[in-house]
């Protein structure tokens, strides 16, 4: 019986959604809502993600306008924004709060893409060690006779596939952002 790989697809496609996800947090001197995803505040005891408290437009290329649904709140955004590492500090007006991004600098564009090439390392290294748990599966499953040599080999094979495939988009995605980055 060879090995459903159904599982470790489904694992390696939720990394790469992750390392999308994290790369579309990444400021890129364009103004973006995305970079506010990861930004939380205490709302009533609970820690609430800013871009689902306000409405947030992008008013420029380089603007974004937060208008919180909830006048009360606009303080605490405010300074969880201030608090995050973004390093933009909002400019407050009484009801709306705006984010002015500045242009990015060569040395800051170069610091990005740096630091894209290794978080696309690391999702590399995340589906490399989804690949090793789905090898592990087939030595487990050949030495309790479930499988036969060739089924095992053609498993490793198709595992191996994947894995080429999955770390092909990584690359793909990382050389993409960092065109992005360096074009701006």
């Amino acid at each position: 019986m060879k090995l459903d790989l159904t599982e470790y697809k489904a694992k390696m496609q939720k990394s790469l959604d992750s390392y999308s996800q994290n790369l579309m947090t990444i400021r890129a001197g364009r103004a973006t809502p995305d970079v506010l995803s990861k930004i939380t505040m205490d709302y009533y005891g609970t820690q609430t993600p800013i871009n689902q408290m306000a409405e947030i437009k992008v008013t420029d290329a380089r603007t974004l306008t937060i208008q919180p649904w909830d006048a009360s709140t606009l303080k605490g955004m405010e300074k969880a924004i201030l608090a995050s590492d973004l390093g933009i500090p909002p400019q407050n007006d009484g009801r709306v709060l705006r984010l002015t991004f500045p242009q990015l600098t060569e040395e800051r564009r170069r610091e990005l893409a740096k630091s894209i090439s290794k978080m696309g390392e690391d999702a590399k290294v995340a589906l490399r060690n989804i690949r090793r748990e789905a090898n592990d599966k087939v030595k487990a499953m050949k030495k309790a006779s479930e499988t036969t040599e060739d089924e095992a080999k053609l498993s490793d094979k198709e595992i191996q596939d994947l894995t080429d495939k999955n770390i092909k988009e990584v690359d793909r995605i990382t050389d993409d952002k960092t065109k992005e980055i360096m074009a701006i």
